[in-house]
């Protein structure tokens, strides 16, 4: 069973499963996180759903891109948690399958080319109290023992 953060799913809305990959990107006690600032402010760990076609780790490294602009390297699977929200961008009522990796950020190859979006570093700390969603939060707040 994977474990569900946040709301339960609601009775009589249809939810689209939407598989995803997101990075806990560690450098010394600081994570490299996105603040995305529409369609709400949210700082948020980077990533994103995962294409038709395409490996969890492959979409991990192109979303980690897209929002922070930073490449990372040695993605390594620590868990998975599930989401039932709302997702305003698209319309459709969400179970989020998330799949969560640790990786380590490499160097910044630009700015993040997601609108929206920019890369921010905070304390492990202050990402396990800061980060948007109870599902983040809790796979970052496992480092900070």
């Amino acid at each position: 069973m994977i474990r569900r953060f946040g709301e339960a799913p609601l009775r009589g809305k249809t939810y689209v499963l939407r598989p995803g990959a997101y990075g806990i990107l560690a450098r010394g006690n600081k994570l490299l996180v996105t603040l995305q600032s529409k369609p709400y402010v949210e700082f948020q760990l980077p990533g994103g759903g995962i294409d038709f076609g395409e490996n969890g780790i492959a979409a991990l490294h192109r979303e980690v891109r897209e929002e922070t602009g930073w490449k990372i390297s040695s993605p390594k699977f620590v868990g998975s948690f599930r989401r039932f929200v709302f997702m305003p961008e698209y319309e459709i009522w969400a179970e989020k399958l998330c799949h969560v990796f640790a990786a380590q950020p490499v160097y910044r190859l630009s700015a993040p080319t997601e609108p929206f979006h920019t890369a921010h570093w905070m304390t492990i700390r202050e990402a396990s109290s800061l980060l948007g969603n109870e599902g983040d939060r809790y796979f970052v707040s496992r480092l900070d023992h």
